[in-house]
């Protein structure tokens, strides 16, 4: 088995690897191990997940290359795996089923997998499929025995001693039914939201708009639905929505926006909009592409009550001093790798099976 260390260190010169593809440009450093084999490479993986899947903008692929790459530090992985007693562990084969809303969503689980000393079988969606099959080939060329233990298939899984699962709360039913007599994780739908008191500032929702709009707001991670008080003026809302109003250039974007403001009118729903956002009360908290939901509030006690027992449909709950575990207005999409999706120690599980 790989030691620890060197699986960190492979994942370091991973993060550095995918370092030059920021949000800031995109430059080939000399430095890089194996560049002269992967870089360019991966540029045309990047220009093949976008043909494949229009909502795969380069823009929103490089910003979650940025944020990976910061991730994979030899600081922050062994931070990571601090917690969890890994050392011990009998390699098994992990099967993940991954979701393809945005870009390399799945990677986190394929990075827990591989770091706990397991192999892994990765059946992708298909509307994810260029981008982590080349970082698992630049893995094994910085580390010579990973190779074997890194599977991708499109058939049926077969000959895996766990599963973790993404996908609908319809499919989700299935993969419980279908896996459990294997350890599993089993990931439902989730939605982000934000609690709105009245004493945001414009700036508060200027970064708020990174929350709504990034991956144009197809990600769990991304606000879908607003608590608002009673009688409460969304002015203050839309200007710092504003930021973003260069979104419906996208032609894939307004088409949605176009498609479901027409479907809202003819249902006579109320509705205020901006020219490329829509909101409307309603209490579900899945909201389509151009749309976020709201709903009023009475009283903060009654609110809290609420977001507890909903917890298992909500990612993120956006505040300010509101409630426990609340993430700050812009920060959304910036997780640490210790949080967790669904709040469930993938670590600690893959430590057990």
């Amino acid at each position: 088995m790989i030691s620890i260390q060197n699986r960190i260190t492979a994942f370091a010169k991973l993060g550095g690897f995918l370092s030059q593809f920021s949000t800031d440009n995109i430059k080939k450093i000399d430095s890089i191990e194996h560049n002269e084999i992967f870089f360019d490479g991966f540029l045309h993986q990047i220009k093949l997940a976008h043909e494949n899947n229009s909502w795969f903008t380069k823009e929103n692929v490089i910003y979650s290359l940025t944020k990976i790459s910061k991730l994979l530090t030899v600081s922050n992985l062994n931070s990571f795996i601090k917690s969890s007693s890994l050392s011990d562990i009998s390699s098994k084969n992990v099967a993940i089923i991954m979701a393809g809303n945005i870009p390399l969503v799945g990677f986190h689980d394929f990075l827990s997998v591989l770091i706990s000393g397991h192999s892994v079988l990765v059946k992708q969606s298909s509307n994810d499929k260029h981008l982590l099959p080349y970082l698992a080939k630049y893995l094994e060329y910085i580390e010579q025995d990973f190779k074997g233990k890194i599977i991708f298939t499109e058939e049926k899984l077969i000959d895996f001693d766990a599963i973790i699962a993404t996908g609908s709360d319809n499919t989700a039913r299935y993969f419980e039914y279908y896996f459990k007599n294997k350890p599993n994780i089993i990931r439902k739908s989730r939605n982000s939201v934000a609690v709105i008191t009245g004493n945001e500032t414009e700036d508060d929702f200027i970064k708020l708009s990174d929350d709504v709009f990034q991956y144009f707001g197809l990600g769990c991670r991304s606000v879908s639905k607003l608590f608002v008080p009673k009688n409460y003026n969304f002015d203050l809302f839309f200007k710092g929505m504003y930021a973003k109003k260069d979104i419906i250039k996208n032609a894939k974007y307004a088409n949605n926006y176009d498609y479901n403001k027409a479907v809202y009118l003819m249902s006579l729903y109320n509705l205020l909009e901006n020219g490329f956002l829509m909101i409307k009360e309603d209490q579900s908290y899945s909201s389509p592409i151009a749309t976020v939901f709201y709903e009023y509030y009475e009283d903060e006690i009654t609110l809290k009550k609420k977001l507890k027992q909903d917890k298992e449909k909500i990612q993120c709950i956006v505040a300010k001093d509101f409630i426990e575990g609340e993430v700050a207005f812009g920060q959304t999409q910036q997780p640490s790798l210790t949080d967790y999706a669904d709040g469930v120690n993938t670590l600690e599980f893959l430590s057990k099976i």
